[in-house]
């Protein structure tokens, strides 16, 4: 997720569109625009920001082809299943 803003030991985080509030109170000096692993919603490290769109991209392309298998072993439209 990627810091929107900072206040004290709480932050804004934002990832694909969904804002949450986060506990930066792990990382040292939080800032506007760090990239961060947030996990139970605590910031437990930051990223680098080019590592940071890798892993995103990674991320989206996975759940692209993931719809996509999901969608070619799908019954047509109005057939019944089971």
């Amino acid at each position: 997720m990627r810091l929107v803003d900072v206040a004290g030991e709480t932050a804004m985080a934002e990832s694909d569109g969904v804002v949450r509030t986060v506990d930066v109170s792990l990382i040292d000096r939080p800032q506007p625009g760090d990239y961060v692993i947030v996990h139970a919603g605590f910031a437990i490290e930051r990223i680098d920001p080019i590592e940071a769109e890798t892993r995103l991209a990674w991320f989206e392309q996975l759940a692209r082809d993931s719809a996509r298998a999901s969608a070619d072993t799908a019954p047509p439209s109005g057939e019944a299943v089971g």
